[in-house]
C-alpha cells in the first residue's frame, strides 16, 4: 500500500479512535458539500415524467446492484426469512451506516422497490448525483415545517402500502466502522406512531490487506415490534434497547468477539442512558 494511501487510513481510523473514545458516537467527520434544504413545495412522491425515471433508477438498480456488490464486495444476503415474516406491511429498517455506497447494502435486504431512504438535509446533493438519489427513493429531513409535513404525510401512505422506510439509526457515517453504535431515536418514535415494527439489519465485513472492505454479509435480523403493554412513553426506548441488543448479538457471533469500545476519555463521568449500556458490555 502507497505511503498516500496509508496515510489516509490512519487519518480516518485515528478520527474515529478519538471520537469512539469521547463516546461522539454522532458526530459526522466527513464534509457534506454542497446541498439544498427542503422546502414546502419539495416533491417526496414523484409523479408523471419524475415518476417513470424514479421506475427507471429502481429496475436499473434492481438488475446492476446485486453484481456490483457480489464483485466489489463478495457480498450476501442471510436471514430473509425475517423479512417475509413481515406478511407485505409496512415497517420501518435501521441499519449501520458503514461505506458511501451503503444504501446499496440496505436494497439488497429491503429490496429496491420496497424501500424509501431518509437522509439528512445536507445529503439532498445538487446537480445529477442528488437528482439520481432522489429519484432512487431518498426522502431528505428539513428544518422547514411545510416540507416535514408533506414528508410525514408521505410516509404514513407508504407504511400504508406495506413499503420499508429506511433509516441511518446512528445518524453518522464512520467509513468501515465494524461495530454497532448507540441508535437515535427518529427510527422508533415515527414506528410508534404509526404502529408499525422496526426490522434491525446489520453489515458485517473483513477487510483485506489494503484495508478495502470484502466479505460483506448483509444480516436480516427479526423485526421488534411495540410492547403494547407499556405505557406509550416507554415503548420507544424498549424498542430501541431490544434493537439495539439484536445489533450487539449479531456483531458477537459475527466476529467472535465481545462488543468493547475504547476506554472513555471523557473528564466527568455521565450518567449511563439506555443508548449507552452498550458502551460497557
Amino acid at each position: 500500500m502507497g505511503q498516500k494511501k496509508r496515510t489516509k487510513l490512519e487519518k480516518r481510523d485515528g478520527i474515529q479512535a478519538a471520537l469512539e473514545g469521547y463516546r461522539r458516537f454522532d458526530y459526522d467527520y466527513i464534509p457534506f458539500g454542497t446541498y439544498t434544504v427542503p422546502d414546502g413545495d419539495f416533491r417526496y412522491r414523484q409523479r408523471g415524467f419524475d415518476a417513470f425515471c424514479t421506475a427507471f433508477i429502481r429496475g436499473f438498480l434492481k438488475v446492476a446492484a446485486p453484481v456490483l456488490l457480489k464483485v466489489a464486495y463478495g457480498c450476501r444476503v442471510v436471514g430473509r426469512e425475517n423479512l417475509k415474516a413481515l406478511n407485505g406491511k409496512g415497517a420501518m429498517c435501521v441499519t449501520n451506516h458503514i461505506s458511501y455506497l451503503d444504501t446499496l447494502f440496505a436494497r439488497a435486504a429491503i429490496g429496491q422497490f420496497r424501500g424509501f431512504y431518509t437522509m439528512a438535509p445536507w445529503n439532498n446533493k445538487r446537480g445529477p448525483g442528488g437528482w439520481i438519489m432522489r429519484h432512487g427513493g431518498m426522502w431528505p429531513f428539513s428544518p422547514n415545517l411545510a416540507a416535514m409535513k408533506n414528508l410525514m404525510h408521505e410516509m404514513e401512505r407508504r407504511l400504508g402500502e406495506g413499503k420499508i422506510v429506511h433509516f441511518y439509526a446512528e445518524q453518522a457515517m464512520w467509513v468501515n466502522y465494524p461495530k454497532p453504535r448507540p441508535m437515535k431515536d427518529g427510527a422508533f418514535y415515527y414506528a410508534v406512531k404509526y404502529k408499525v415494527p422496526v426490522l434491525p439489519v446489520f453489515f458485517t465485513f473483513r477487510k483485506n490487506k489494503r484495508g478495502h472492505m470484502r466479505r460483506l454479509v448483509i444480516h436480516i435480523l427479526p423485526a421488534v415490534y411495540a410492547d403494547e403493554t407499556l405505557p406509550r412513553g416507554k415503548r420507544l426506548a424498549d424498542m430501541r434497547q431490544r434493537a439495539e441488543e439484536a445489533w450487539r448479538n449479531c456483531y458477537e457471533s459475527a466476529y467472535g468477539v465481545p462488543l468493547e469500545y475504547l476506554p472513555d476519555r471523557r473528564k466527568r463521568a455521565q450518567s449511563a442512558r439506555p443508548a449507552d449500556q452498550a458502551e460497557t458490555q
